[in-house]
């Protein structure tokens, strides 16, 4: 496999009541893929502290590659609180060292030869790291087997109507759940109730090849130019749902570059994510089963 696939943004602790664990939904997005044996590497940053050099043998212990730069800012945690039903609350620092990712030569070169990369908002909300990404961006290969996916992930009010607009201008598939679909409709006031059409009118107006929607219990839909996929949510044992969206994502994106269709990839995102919902944390292993 020649892909590169990248997953940019945080990349820190989320603090589970059973422990740290190594998270971030980019550094997620790049392990899920990495577990389909495509190269992947997770770009962030580390201050230099002794969580960072914890951060940096967690990746190492997952196999993960990564592009970290060291800065002069502490390493992000995220304190994160389960509801009875295993939804996670945050609490996310802020100025901390994935706010301030640098945009250097070696991630010039990454970008360069970077098949997928995936971003979200919540890097975005320092303009360092939000010019990072952008760089980044710019600097791919304009073809059409590049796909820059542009998973929302609004948390808590670190999001603003400009980042959400770029970044739909810079991506070709957005990555969206219902709730966020609700605030962004506010947010630009598209009116009616009807997430379909919301997602048709989003699909038309950025020109998106793809847009996904997870609708948590009640299923997801995959979007292409004139079809959509939907899939309904198995029911689980939920232990946890972080990084279960992440995980949808890594592997839709990693059946998509294998040569699987949308509707292939939509299935087997739906069933590993379901997995990732009996686990504990971000980043278990898949079983074999699961690996295509």
């Amino acid at each position: 496999m020649n892909e590169l696939v990248i997953g940019i943004g945080e990349a820190l602790f989320d603090m589970l009541p059973e422990g740290k664990k190594l998270g971030g939904a980019p550094a997620n997005f790049a392990y899920n893929v990495s577990q389909f044996g495509i190269n992947s590497c997770a770009v962030s940053a580390i201050g230099k502290d002794e969580l960072g050099k914890e951060l940096i043998n967690e990746l190492n212990r997952h196999n993960l590659n990564f592009q970290i730069e060291e800065v002069d800012y502490p390493t992000g945690k995220v304190q994160v609180t389960l509801d009875i039903n295993g939804i996670p609350c945050y609490e996310i620092k802020e100025n901390v060292a994935w706010d301030n990712i640098p945009f250097t030569p070696k991630l010039e070169d990454l970008a360069k030869h970077c098949s997928a990369v995936c971003f979200g908002t919540l890097a975005q909300r320092n303009q360092v790291s939000r010019q990072t990404i952008h760089r980044f961006l710019n600097f791919m290969p304009d073809r059409e087997d590049t796909y820059k996916i542009f998973d929302i992930n609004l948390r808590q009010g670190f999001y603003t109507k400009e980042i959400i607009t770029e970044s739909m201008e810079r991506c070709n598939i957005l990555k969206i759940n219902d709730e966020e679909l609700i605030a962004v409709s506010r947010l630009f006031g598209y009116p009616g109730i009807d997430l379909q059409n919301k997602c048709w009118l989003l699909m038309g107006k950025y020109n998106l090849r793809m847009l996904i929607l997870t609708c948590g219990v009640n299923g997801s839909y995959v979007f292409t130019p004139g079809h959509v996929s939907f899939v309904d949510t198995p029911h689980v044992e939920v232990v946890d749902t972080v990084g279960a969206g992440d995980s949808f994502t890594g592997t839709f994106i990693a059946s998509i570059l294998k040569g699987k269709s949308p509707d292939e990839a939509h299935k087997l995102a739906v069933k590993v994510s379901a997995y990732v919902c009996t686990q504990n944390g971000a980043m278990p292993k898949l079983p074999e089963e699961y690996l295509i």
